[in-house]
Formats: C-alpha cells, structure tokens, sequence
C-alpha cells in the first residue's frame, strides 16, 4: 500500500494600501512605517481557519470547476494559521498543490464580514511542515531585522538611487551583487 503524499504551502496574506498608488517608493521621511512592512498587517480576528478554507474551496471551484473541487477538498487542511503575522500553512495532496496555488492568485477580497482587498502570497513549497515551519520562522526573523534596518537608517536611503531603494526595499536582492560588495570590503580591509 502507499502512503498518501502532501505538500505544504506556506502562504502569506498581504494587505495592500488601496488609497495609496500601486507602486510607492519611500521618499517621506514622515513615513513611520517602513516600505518592507507596509503590505503586512495583523489580519482581522474575523478572518478564521474556517473563512479560508470557504475562500480556497470556492476559488478552486471557481477555476475549475467540480473535478478541481473534488480533487483538492478531500486533502486541503489549514495546519497553521497566525493572525499575528498573516501566515498559514495548508497541507495539499502532492498532485493537485498546483490548483491550490493559482486559486490563491486570484483571491483579490476578503467575504462579506471583512470586505477588505488581500493577495496570497505562495512563499514556499515543502514536502514536509517542519521546513515550512522552518522557513516562517526564518522569514518573521528577517522581516524583524529589516525594520529594525529600515527604522535606523531611513535617512540614508534619501541619496541613493530610485531602482536600488525599490529592489532593497521590496526584497529583490541580487546574490551576486552582495558578493562583489562583500570582496571589495574584504580588498580595502
């Protein structure tokens, strides 16, 4: 006999600002709330595992009709959630995570009780929830230090250029970026 297999999908709820333009660069040193965190809010006490299970299972429905419903609503569970940080974790059958991921795309509102504009946001994918544990734990820490960043240095960010203060900000990093940077310290040291 075999094992039933899953996947886990680490998702977050972002809220973005809809009275603001879409894309804001930090600029105002009148902003309190750093532009790495402004998109992720505590989610309502409203919002339960019970409404998101009813949002994933009608988005599924809605994209694909009643063989994606019947396919994912047997294994679909929310195995985490943390109003806190807006974060879940839902176990899926290993064949049909895809459905799942791109119902999440296209949830764009919260129901009724909420009525609050969302987007879904797939961080990870695992085959087990201990690296999905893992990797919430790595991201709530990091997004911990970029405040911290951002808050003790948003005056420096005022001379440099527009693309780089987006791509720091938004969390486009370029890896081989860093390296340079990292060696040309090391040679004036």
């Amino acid at each position: 006999m075999v094992r039933l297999k899953h996947r886990y999908l680490l998702i977050n709820v972002l809220y973005p600002d809809s009275k603001s333009a879409h894309l804001k660069l930090v600029e105002d040193t009148d902003d309190e709330v750093p532009f790495s965190l402004q998109f992720r809010q505590p989610s309502s006490d409203q919002l339960t595992v019970h409404i998101l299970l009813r949002i994933i299972r009608q988005g599924v429905e809605e994209l694909f009709g009643d063989y994606g419903s019947g396919k994912v609503s047997g294994s679909l569970q929310i195995k985490y959630w943390s109003p806190a940080t807006s974060t879940a974790i839902l176990r899926v059958s290993r064949d049909y995570y895809r459905l799942v991921w791109a119902a999440l795309s296209f949830i764009t509102i919260l129901p009724k009780p909420l009525n609050q504009p969302c987007v879904f946001q797939v961080v990870r994918v695992s085959g087990t929830i201990r690296k999905a544990q893992e990797e919430a734990v790595r991201r709530a820490r990091l997004s911990i230090r970029k405040a911290q960043k951002t808050t003790n240095g948003l005056s420096l960010l005022i001379g440099t250029d527009r693309n780089e203060a987006f791509s720091r900000y938004a969390g486009i990093e370029d890896p081989d970026e860093s390296e340079c940077e990292e060696t040309e310290k090391g040679k004036k040291l």
